[in-house]
């Protein structure tokens, strides 16, 4: 097993300086002991039920012999295709997991019609389902299971026997899952948040079942673990806190995160949730920026508000270069960013703004029916319409590339723009394209984030983080819709209120939104690309 490094390509004094602090505090080994003392009077309450995850490489190991029987269960009546319905920490780890051991896993963590669409279209008979949700009430992973339950009846399946279930003990989802006898119920380790998890039954179930060798990952996460809790200077989890936490101080609220050769599939994806929902509060925090590669926008050319970070040992390309397996960097940056929050004054373990989207989507459902009439978008081009939310953009504004030049003229200095993409990640994949674009052009710190996947990451991080940021959020039509049995909505009405809905919270926080809808999805992201073009 590669041991875990931390490399800082120039060490400062200032972050010497706070390690030794960290040392004489004996800021690791209190955190090993689960000491719910170290972020305050204010945050003891919930820390005191959110630091089992310390122990999870150890505590975890009978998960091992019960997710085996449950394959072999599942094997024997020919089910090995595994798709996830999950969302925020429920989805990052086990896809992150299974990605790096190149096993195949199927992940919903979207509303988007065609996307579930297409995870309909394999083979029911041999699919299992894994409905994962720590509160069994999330509304998208709901949605899922009521989606696949009907189409599984539909093809004349016993929908209970291809329905597994990962949730906290007594939940909701529990319940209905023993009252319709489901094939498996998996109760979580009920003290360890969301984006701790990836160590519980909400990643090790899902990666097992797809069969990723998760032994092997707590194996690698308690060889690891002893280094962690160490009062050290050497400990690389103290030693990132630092970095990362004195740049901070410096005016580096952003940390971009690019991957080196670590062999780690989608590593930044699982540590942007991580980052961004403990620490984006109060008005403080660090926001995640993943890029694709050392040469993109936003790394190479990265300013005084960013600390670029390495996931792999390529140091020359970063401030900060952190390298070791899956099963150590995930303790390791789990560590590192709970002592952050205690750096920067805030409880790492809520999310306070979260919350906010899901009641304005809620309040937008319960519109549908109403007789009020949408707004109407401020023009059409093409294949776009434009609407900006709120007040911000300035009147005879009248193309794309015009109206995108307003939205980076709104940005604050040292601000960040967000690209938030109501959208199919497989279909409509080359969205992902406009972040590097708009970032190139407009020379600020560019987020790109699926919805309605980024409102359980990154969306704690944009209504309570520092409000510097503008967002540019895309829909686009529906072709064909999904019913949700026994609603009143479909998965395209619901995507539409969680856009709607997060537009709404984010310009009542004064943030410029504006949300460009693709009536025909690929012409209107070729549209979209040649404006950004023009800039």
């Amino acid at each position: 097993m590669r041991p875990l490094t931390v490399e800082i390509s120039s060490p400062t004094a200032a972050a010497d300086s706070l390690v030794d602090n960290l040392v004489g505090e004996r800021v690791a080994s209190a955190l090993t002991k689960q000491d719910p003392t170290l972020w305050g009077p204010q945050a003891q309450d919930e820390a005191a039920r959110r630091l089992a995850w310390v122990a999870l490489p150890h505590t975890s190991r009978p998960l091992l012999a019960t997710i085996d029987a449950l394959w072999s269960e599942l094997h024997a009546d020919g089910i090995d295709r595994v798709v996830l319905a999950g969302m925020g920490g429920s989805s990052l780890a086990p896809e992150v997991i299974c990605a790096t051991s190149r096993v195949p896993l199927t992940v919903l963590d979207t509303t988007d019609p065609g996307q579930v669409a297409d995870a309909l279209a394999g083979d029911l008979e041999r699919t299992v389902l894994v409905v994962s949700s720590k509160s069994g009430s999330t509304v998208e992973t709901d949605s899922h299971r009521r989606v696949f339950a009907a189409a599984f009846a539909a093809a004349g399946l016993d929908p209970a026997a291809h329905l597994v279930v990962v949730t906290d003990p007594g939940s909701p989802l529990q319940r209905i899952a023993e009252e319709q006898g489901y094939r498996a119920v998996i109760t979580a380790e009920p003290n360890v948040g969301g984006r701790y998890s990836a160590l519980t039954a909400f990643g090790l179930v899902p990666a097992g079942l797809a069969r990723a060798d998760i032994a092997n990952l707590l194996d690698d996460a308690e060889h690891q673990a002893p280094s962690l809790a160490a009062d050290d200077p050497t400990n690389p989890a103290l030693r990132l806190a630092a970095a990362l936490a004195v740049g901070h101080a410096a005016g580096a609220e952003k940390v971009v995160l690019t991957d080196t050769g670590s062999g780690i599939v989608g590593f930044a994806d699982w540590a942007e949730q991580l980052i961004a929902e403990s620490t984006g509060k109060n008005g403080t925090g660090l926001l995640p920026v993943v890029v694709g590669s050392p040469a993109a926008p936003g790394f190479a050319d990265a300013g005084p508000d960013a600390t670029p970070v390495a996931i792999g040992p390529d140091v020359a390309a970063a401030s900060v270069a952190v390298s070791g397996t899956l099963g150590g960097q995930l303790l390791l940056w789990e560590y590192a960013i709970a002592v952050v929050g205690r750096v920067l004054g805030i409880n790492p373990f809520d999310q306070p703004d979260v919350e906010a989207a899901k009641v304005a989507a809620r309040a937008q459902l319960d519109a549908l029916n109403k007789p009020a009439a949408r707004p109407a978008p401020a023009f059409v081009e093409g294949d776009v319409a434009v609407y900006p939310v709120g007040n911000w953009m300035p009147a005879g504004i009248a193309t794309l590339s015009d109206a995108l030049r307003a939205l980076i003229t709104a940005t604050p200095a040292r601000g960040y723009l967000a690209v938030q993409a109501y959208l199919d990640r497989i279909a409509d994949a080359s969205a992902t394209v406009l972040r590097a674009e708009l970032a190139r052009r407009a020379q600020l710190q560019t987020t790109f984030g699926w919805g309605p996947r980024f409102l359980h990451s990154t969306g704690q991080y944009h209504k309570g983080g520092h409000q510097n940021g503008a967002f540019l959020q895309l829909t686009g039509a529906v072709t064909a819709d999904i019913p949700v049995p026994g609603t009143q909505f479909t998965l395209g009405d619901l995507q539409q209120a969680q856009a709607l809905g997060d537009a709404d919270v984010l310009a009542g926080h004064g943030r410029p939104v504006l949300r460009v809808h693709l009536l025909d999805r690929a012409a209107g992201l070729v549209a979209l690309a040649h404006a950004m073009q023009e800039l």
